[in-house]
């Protein structure tokens, strides 16, 4: 995040603090969505391409460059072409965390066949303590959200005792998500400083997104990451930003137009998202 100083009209100043003594943002959130609005980037808007029943059936063909991605957000996750590795947006930079536990800088011309992004300003943050799995943070992430019938998108920053990820092998078109994250490499780390980006969404979204929570991590020095599977922490900060839109990109390859995408997704994201070795 970066700040501005700026000079504005009595009439702006009186305005602006008339809407925070009586609304729900703060200065900070007015005036970011208002220059987001000039712009043509609503921060309260879900960015997104393909969906995920087209990711379950194994359609993983590149269909939007890294470049778009971050021309609609700042903070966000999905993979790449082929099922390349994890990817991690955060502060408005694309990273990519492989199958072999390296993680690399994304070149803009790099494509994605499915990606969640938007300009991410929290309107909740909170700090817990005594963390002692990722659902404890799903559970505080429960108690700040509003409502089970809008998307939210979520970060949480802070050293964390152990990190537990995976990142996806690259993978064959057509494979089965659920078969392709059967093999997946896992890694844990201790004592990480970093980041977690991600999204909670509905449970009647299962077709579009993956439904609850689906989050990836990056360290602070930005060489390990991948998908969250398990944490634990004795002190982090949380912080929680509500999507009232969503702006769904379509691929238009020959797998995605020709796909039978018809098949409840549900079980197979369950698996998918949470397996992990034993």
């Amino acid at each position: 995040m970066h700040k501005i100083e700026i000079e504005i009209s009595d009439f702006l100043w009186d305005s602006l603090r008339r809407q925070v003594e009586f609304g729900e943002k703060s200065q900070s959130q007015i005036v970011s969505q208002a220059l987001a609005q000039f712009f043509q980037n609503d921060p309260d808007t879900i960015f997104q391409v393909s969906t995920s029943s087209a990711l379950v059936e194994g359609i993983y063909r590149g269909a939007v460059p890294i470049s778009t991605l971050k021309e609609h957000g700042d903070l966000g996750l999905g993979t790449f072409e082929d099922l390349d590795g994890e990817l991690i947006v955060v502060d408005g930079q694309a990273f990519q965390a492989k199958s072999d536990g390296s993680v690399q800088t994304v070149k803009d011309d790099v494509k994605t066949p499915f990606a969640v992004v938007t300009q991410f300003s929290p309107g909740h943050s909170q700090t817990i303590y005594k963390c002692e799995s990722y659902k404890r943070i799903q559970t505080e992430f429960d108690k700040a959200r509003e409502s089970a019938n809008i998307f939210y998108a979520l970060k949480v920053q802070g050293t964390f005792d152990s990190m537990h990820v995976r990142a996806v092998c690259k993978t064959a078109e057509g494979v089965p998500l659920v078969q392709a994250a059967a093999v997946q490499p896992e890694f844990t780390y201790e004592k990480i400083q970093g980041t977690m980006v991600g999204f909670w969404s509905p449970q009647y979204a299962k077709s579009i997104n993956v439904p609850g929570y689906h989050m990836h991590f990056i360290s602070e020095n930005r060489d390990k990451g991948g998908h969250v599977l398990d944490c634990s922490a004795s002190q982090l900060k949380l912080e929680l930003h509500k999507e009232t839109k969503l702006n769904l990109v379509l691929p238009q390859t020959r797998e995605f137009l020709q796909a039978d995408l018809n098949r409840d997704p549900s079980a197979d994201l369950e698996r998918a998202e949470k397996q992990q070795k034993k």
